[in-house]
């Protein structure tokens, strides 16, 4: 294993995703060559339920693995390989996409 210097510190920005869903994305957008091999990292941290109850309906994902981790609360997780359960506190989900899977969380 390698390790890595701290290059910059990156303040994260309020956007929405999924249903309308409140979160803040600390990278994800522009150029992710620092983060490599990492795409995205999305905080959905909030106490305002009407901010994220709607979720992320069915969408795609292909390619690429996502890891989920509960911090508090839970989140409901169904997908096209007939997968399905609840992610509560302390949980971790890694799903592999693969060539292609189609999934909801909420």
């Amino acid at each position: 294993m390698s390790l890595r210097p701290v290059k910059r510190l990156i303040k994260s920005k309020p956007t929405l995703e999924g249903a309308g869903v409140h979160l803040r994305r600390a990278f994800g957008f522009g150029n992710t060559t620092d983060f490599d091999p990492f795409l995205l990292l999305d905080d959905f941290r909030n106490d305002v339920p009407q901010d994220y109850l709607a979720g992320f309906p069915w969408h795609p994902h292909r390619g690429i693995e996502t890891i989920t981790y509960v911090l508090a609360g839970t989140v409901e997780h169904g997908d096209s390989m007939g997968n399905h359960g609840a992610i509560a506190a302390g949980d971790v989900q890694w799903m592999t996409a693969g060539r292609g899977i189609i999934h909801q969380e909420m």
